[in-house]
């Protein structure tokens, strides 16, 4: 029996193995395969992806609620250290394997009809590959030192997707931005990662973080200090890739880069890694850190909720979106709701990526409407829509149904997750200061907020008239639901969005696959009053919310957020948090650099040039004085000397007359020299 347990185990670690190595043979066939937009690199892609999705449905079935299966063997060695690589199954890698490729593969689906008509089709696919090669490699690895190989790695692959269309200015200033961010980021978890070395000799995850963890052992203490530096290492690497407050602004300007990419980052890939991370090494952080982390968290999901109430376009509205319930997942770790916090995550995967993709479709069409009828519209603009429904039924339903989850009403997996952690923030802060209960309330804010903004981007989307038609009243809506590989991924989506994929019951969320894996970690009461005032108060007054919308955008019987109120100003500025950083820390760091670049080129390249030109003036000076006063002496003494020679010469050539020539003159010369002496 033990015998074949290992042989099971075995399977796993290789089928867990073949899931993560696939999409990178798609990524090397791509790259080897011809011309810049062969179609064949779209289906070499989804095979790859496919064929990992079903690996990793085994993976899950054998690992999740068993015993973890971890596998490694050694790496390399470095004097006394020893370094090993391996794979760690367990019901959180399990998980997000299983979670990156659902995401991943209809994201492929839906890409190759999106991305069919891109010259750059190939090069498209291979970084696709290449991103879910990185992600899905994350999620499984059992050292520290190879996840933030493949941290990066995720990094550099995200910049070249959100920058896929180089051509366009925004497109590179976006993907910069998200590299940069990302960067102070890693700074952050490279500290982390080395602090917890030093202190603990070792970087096997299972060892630091599993159930016998090291940093759980009284034997072994960060020391004060470099607790806090490397808690805050974690928390700047989970607030950069899950756009936390301060570094969440690179999100939405990545919304430059293809809508099917928005789509695989903001799900369930890029954005989920930071809560992956904090997951992953939670144990470390102690109670006054994770207030913080409730703290930042639940601003976050409120800032930018507030944000999305007044944006227009429909991405950036779907980013702050997803920066809000990010902040959700966040408050739900520091507040101790570890599983609600992960089955958060699960959720919003789904119909996050469900909305991204309604999104595509929908800017898709009004795209052809702006190029057919040659119009100065921004296709993405929510206000030059309207009236959609009845074109594109099956995009609205799906869009309505991702909605309807993002805001967390019943029969949605939204609602189980969602409430689940309004429910538990309420008891986490019961006894508590009245300081600690505006967490809870400003979560529960936020959740009536999300309900304004969903519903606002709905009604203007596909309610009312289409609002083209005031620049042309003769367009001809000749739009659809687009083709097969739109439909088949709305509709899978759509039904991942419903209560049945995570729990046979549609109103409590202990009953959930994905809360039952972790409850164990959470050790909350989830007995009490809460669970029925919270839902109940939540959801009705989310209704009346939307209603309330629906009155406003449709019927126009409602007044809506005044524009006048400090709220709105400081939503339509996006809280002046990018102003901030332009002022105070972009302008600075230029005018450092362009002061430092004119010290360069007029003080140091002037010095420098002074000194050429000096030793050339020099050099000029030397070489006159060795050819005019040098070489002339010497010229003279050897002209002197032949002249000398020369007249010498006469008076040697065997004639008597110039003997006596010579004796006649030496005596007169001896003579003159007496007479004259």
């Amino acid at each position: 029996m033990e015998n074949f347990l290992q042989a099971i185990d075995t399977l796993t670690i290789r089928f867990a193995l073949a899931a993560v190595l696939l999409p990178l043979f798609a990524f090397v066939i791509n790259i080897c395969l011809p011309g810049k937009s062969n179609k064949a690199a779209g289906w070499v892609s989804t095979l790859a992806v496919l064929v990992s999705c079903a690996l990793s449905v085994f993976v899950f079935s054998r690992a999740w609620n068993q015993h973890q299966v971890h596998q490694g063997q050694l790496w390399f060695t470095i004097g006394n250290i020893k370094l090993s690589a391996g794979i760690l199954l367990n019901n959180l890698s399990v998980l997000m394997l299983l979670l990156v490729s659902l995401i991943a593969l209809p994201v492929h689906i839906y890409s190759t009809a999106y991305m069919n008509n891109d010259e750059n089709y190939k090069r498209y696919f291979t970084y696709l590959s290449f991103f879910c090669f990185s992600m899905l490699a994350l999620v499984v690895v059992d050292s520290l030192v190879l996840f933030y190989i493949f941290w990066e790695l995720v990094g550099f692959s995200s910049y070249l997707l959100i920058g896929f269309w180089f051509t366009r200015p925004k497109a590179i200033l976006a993907n910069k931005k998200a590299f940069i961010m990302n960067r102070i980021g890693d700074v952050g978890l490279l500290t982390a990662i080395i602090i917890i070395y030093v202190v603990f000799r070792t970087f096997d995850i299972e060892q630091l973080f599993g159930a016998n963890a090291l940093v759980r052992s009284t034997a072994f203490q960060v020391p004060g200090g470099w607790q806090y530096v490397a808690c805050g290492g974690i928390f700047l690497a989970v607030a950069a890739k899950s756009a936390q407050f301060p570094l969440h602004t690179w999100l939405p300007d990545a919304m430059e880069g293809p809508t099917s990419v928005s789509a695989l980052i903001h799900a369930a890939t890029m954005v989920a890694a930071g809560v992956f991370l904090l997951a992953r090494v939670y144990p470390i952080f102690d109670s006054q850190e994770l207030v913080v982390l409730a703290v930042i968290g639940c601003f976050t999901a409120f800032m930018a909720a507030t944000i999305a109430l007044t944006q227009n376009d429909l991405k950036r509205i779907l980013a702050y979106s997803t920066i809000s319930q990010l902040g959700f997942m966040i408050m739900a770790m520091g507040i101790g709701a570890y599983a609600s916090s992960l089955f958060h995550l699960a959720t919003h995967a789904f119909f996050k990526c469900l909305l991204f993709l309604v999104a595509g479709i929908v800017i898709h069409q009004v795209q052809h409407i702006k190029d057919e009828y040659q119009l100065d519209i921004d296709p993405q603009n929510i206000l030059y829509m309207g009236g959609l429904r009845k074109k594109m039924p099956l995009t609205f339903i799906a869009c309505l149904i991702g909605g309807l989850a993002l805001v967390g009403l019943p029969l949605t997996s939204g609602y189980l997750s969602k409430d689940g952690i309004l429910i538990q923030s309420f008891e986490w802060a019961e006894g508590k200061s009245w300081l600690f209960k505006l967490i809870p309330i400003g979560a529960l804010i936020t959740s009536w907020l999300t309900a304004f903004y969903v519903a606002r981007l709905i009604v203007k989307v596909f309610f009312g008239e289409f609002r083209l038609m005031q620049f042309n009243p003769h367009i001809k809506l000749h739009i659809s639901d687009g083709a097969w590989q739109y439909r088949l991924t709305l509709l899978f989506l759509a039904i991942c969005c419903l209560f049945p994929l995570f729990s046979l019951h549609p109103v409590l969320y202990e009953h959930a696959w994905v809360f039952s894996g972790f409850s164990r970690i959470t050790g909350l009461d989830r007995v009490n009053i809460y669970h029925t005032i919270i839902p109940a108060g939540v959801n009705i007054f989310s209704i009346l919310v939307i209603y309330w919308a629906y009155a406003v955008y449709v019927r126009q019987k409602a007044l809506p957020f005044p524009e006048s109120g400090l709220l709105f100003k400081l939503s339509y500025q996006e809280w002046y948090v990018d102003k901030f950083y332009n002022r105070f820390i972009v302008m600075p760091v230029m005018t450092l650099s362009k002061t430092a670049q004119w010290i360069d080129r007029n003080i140091i390249d002037g010095f420098i040039h002074l000194l050429q030109r000096t030793g050339i003036l020099l050099s000029k000076i030397a070489e006159w004085t060795d050819r005019y006063i040098v070489d002339g002496l010497l010229h003279l003494i050897a002209d002197l000397v032949l002249g000398i020679g020369n007249f010498a010469r006469n008076f040697q050539g065997g004639k008597v007359q110039y003997y006596l020539f010579s004796m006649l003159a030496i005596i007169l010369a001896i003579f003159l020299f007496k007479i004259l002496i």
